[in-house]
This record gives C-alpha cells, sequence and structure tokens, in this order.
C-alpha cells in the first residue's frame, strides 16, 4: 500500500502492457492479440488460475495418500515376493548404512510434496480471501517450490532403474509397485498446480 502523500508507482497492467505467460516478452496488450514472439495468446492474467490450480492440487493430495501407502517396488528372490513402501525404503536404506541416499529419498518423496502442498494452498487461500503479507518473500518462496518440484521424481527415476538393472531370471526380479504411478500422478499434478498459479495475483490484492 503506498504511504500518506506517496503516489501509487505505475504497473505494467496500468501502462496497457503484459508479459506473455509462454516466453516472458512485455508488449503492449490487445484483447485477443498473440504474443509477437512466440504467437501465443496474449492475456493479463492466466485464465481459470485459481481453479485450475486448486483442482489439480487436491488431484496431487488425493494421490498422495496410494502413493505413501501402496508398495512403490516388488522384489521376488528365490521365489519369495517383498513388498515396500517409499518410508519402509527409507528405513531400510539407513538402517543398511546409506545415510545420504537415504536423506535424499525421504527429502524429496516425503518433505517436497507436504512442503509444496502448504506454500501452493497458502498461496491460493491468501489470494481468494484478498489479504497481503511480505508479497516479495511469498512471490521468491514459490519460485523456489516451482524450482525444486521435478526432484521429487527421483523416486520413479530410482524405480526405473532397478527394474532394468536386477532381473536375474528365477533368482531375483524387481517390479514397480503401484505407488509408483501413484507418486508419478501426484508429482506430475503438483507441477500443473504451481503452472497454472499466476504469482501476479498476489500483487492484484494491493
Amino acid at each position: 500500500m503506498a504511504s500518506a502523500g506517496r503516489p501509487r508507482a505505475l504497473t505494467a497492467r496500468d501502462a496497457g502492457l503484459v508479459a506473455c505467460h509462454v516466453c516472458g516478452k512485455l508488449q503492449r496488450f490487445a484483447e485477443g492479440a498473440d504474443c509477437m514472439r512466440c504467437g501465443s495468446e496474449l492475456h493479463q492474467r492466466k485464465p481459470d488460475s485459481l481453479q485450475r490450480s486448486w483442482a489439480f492440487l487436491v488431484c496431487a493430495l488425493v494421490l498422495y495418500i496410494p502413493a505413501n501407502t501402496y508398495p512403490i517396488l516388488t522384489t521376488t528372490t528365490l521365489g519369495v515376493e517383498s513388498h515396500s513402501t517409499i518410508l519402509e525404503g527409507v528405513i531400510e536404506l539407513w538402517q543398511l548404512g546409506s545415510y545420504p541416499v537415504s536423506i535424499i529419498v525421504f527429502l524429496a518423496s516425503i518433505v517436497i510434496p507436504i512442503v509444496k502442498f502448504l506454500v501452493i494452498g497458502s498461496l491460493l487461500l491468501l489470494i481468494q480471501r484478498g489479504r497481503t503479507g511480505s508479497l516479495g518473500q511469498q512471490t521468491r518462496l514459490f519460485r523456489f517450490i516451482e524450482y525444486i518440484g521435478p526432484w521429487s521424481m527421483i523416486d520413479v527415476f530410482v524405480v526405473i532403474l532397478l527394474v532394468a538393472l536386477i532381473q536375474f531370471g528365477g533368482v531375483a526380479s524387481v517390479y514397480p509397485g503401484s505407488a509408483a504411478a501413484a507418486f508419478a500422478g501426484m508429482v506430475i499434478a503438483t507441477m500443473f498446480s504451481a503452472i497454472f498459479f499466476d504469482t501476479r495475483l498476489l500483487w492484484d490484492n494491493l
């Protein structure tokens, strides 16, 4: 909010300018016009940003439950099957002395998704309720969450590598569990939730 006797700073929107949401080029806005650089349709704000972000966030929350309760790996050794969830895998890695790998998997698979849920959800609520706070800090936090988002796929990559490498006929084999698909879907849904989220809506509350 502008202080007393100090005019509010002129924004790009006030000046009739808009940044393309695809390539980021700043240009004059006209309803229905296309970006002069990449040809994408110009929007002052991403269409239905809140609704789409909420939809994908709720979808990710729903998928998070089976992703962490169902087995992500099924291992067969000499005809004996064993199933492991993500958390069980983290504990087993820790017990085997692979502390760095255990910590990385725990952060990427358990902590980061929860942090993303909390950050995106809280920002969406702030926009809907018309509240403002430390907008610069909120924007930087969202950019950080957006950046680390793909790292949550580390579990899926590990499963793919294990399935490809550990296939010894009837002696030992590894297969992806039902949680692998749910986990991949959860990560993709949170990424789409972040993609459709428009941080400019935070500043509109001013």
